[in-house]
């Protein structure tokens, strides 16, 4: 069995347009000719502005969905000249926070590119799963034809296009975590990069999560507290959402909720506010199963031993 490749360091550079975080702001990456310009609403002028929209390109509309409390949706086009494109798109939906256009430096990119691209953009968008597109049509990538050479670029040019859209905020195109059924066996002890992490609370609720992907989820069958009145919960809005989309269930009892299946969230401490009903501290209520080492312990512990491998 061969060894998987070894993962390498990438810099990108943001450029603060306006001076300002909240300005528009271009990325790309060193030995990219790629350049992906982000835009905010109030900021979506000054990006029709730029002379790099009136290049053949990509752009992507991003928010809120407005079907769906806790997720996102997307749209994704293409156009010889991307600003008139993206102007009409943007006026005919409302859900989008975020306007993304992604061209080249060297103008290399020709209709025949930009069509693969989108059309393997909205394949990989739903295989990701993680938005919902507003595409009514969604191409396929096979009929948009192109020399074996330019696929290779195109697909070189995804690659790294992959790597700088979390940067800018779009998580669109990042698979979520893969659970699968030798996940969710319970063990008492894991190997390091395998951890386990589950509450201990005097209430005796049950609750089993790993880290996966820089994300921290929550197992189906994991189990969460109900209606302790406790004042502050930041979280109560995220847990009123789990609910109302069937994600947390009432038992037979009715006392707790269960997870009816996995769900993936920003950070432990949400995780745990969730189940617990009330602000937590997720560092230090979660504990590697079967030990008393904190999730914040086993990170610390984590990060030691990735040093002294360097």
């Amino acid at each position: 069995m061969s060894d998987p490749p070894e993962a390498f360091g990438r810099t990108i550079q943001l450029f603060l347009v306006d001076g300002t975080p909240g300005g528009l702001i271009i990325a790309s990456i060193h030995g990219w000719t790629g350049s992906v310009l982000v835009a905010s609403q109030t900021t979506f002028g000054r990006l029709l502005a730029r002379p790099e929209v009136d290049r053949t390109g990509l752009y992507i509309l991003y928010g809120p969905d407005p079907q769906d409390p806790l997720g996102m949706r997307a749209y994704i086009g293409e156009a010889d000249s991307v600003r008139e494109r993206i102007d009409k798109s943007a006026g005919d939906r409302g859900f989008w926070e975020t306007a993304i256009v992604v061209t080249t430096s060297d103008e290399a990119l020709t209709k025949g590119h930009v069509r693969y691209l989108e059309a393997r953009l909205i394949e990989m968008t739903k295989t990701a799963a993680r938005v919902a597109l507003d595409n009514g049509q969604e191409p396929s990538s096979e009929r948009r034809r192109l020399p074996e050479a330019d696929k290779a670029n195109m697909e070189a040019f995804l690659a790294s296009l992959k790597v700088i859209l979390p940067v800018v905020g779009l998580d669109l195109l990042k698979p979520r975590p893969t659970i699968t059924e030798a996940t969710l066996v319970k063990t008492e002890e894991a190997p390091a990069n395998e951890a386990r992490f589950e509450i201990r609370h005097r209430s005796n609720v049950q609750a089993l999560a790993i880290e996966a992907d820089g994300e921290f989820v929550v197992l189906a069958g994991s189990q969460a507290l109900k209606n302790t009145d406790y004042a502050k919960n930041s979280y109560a809005t995220l847990k009123e959402e789990l609910i109302g989309q069937g994600i947390l269930v009432p038992t037979t009892g009715g006392h707790i909720y269960e997870f009816n299946k996995s769900y993936a969230f920003r950070s432990p401490s949400a995780a745990g506010s969730v189940i617990l009903d009330r602000n937590t501290n997720g560092r230090t209520r979660w504990h590697v199963v079967g030990s008393k080492l904190t999730y914040h312990e086993w990170q610390e512990q984590k990060a030691r031993s990735a040093g002294g491998a360097t």
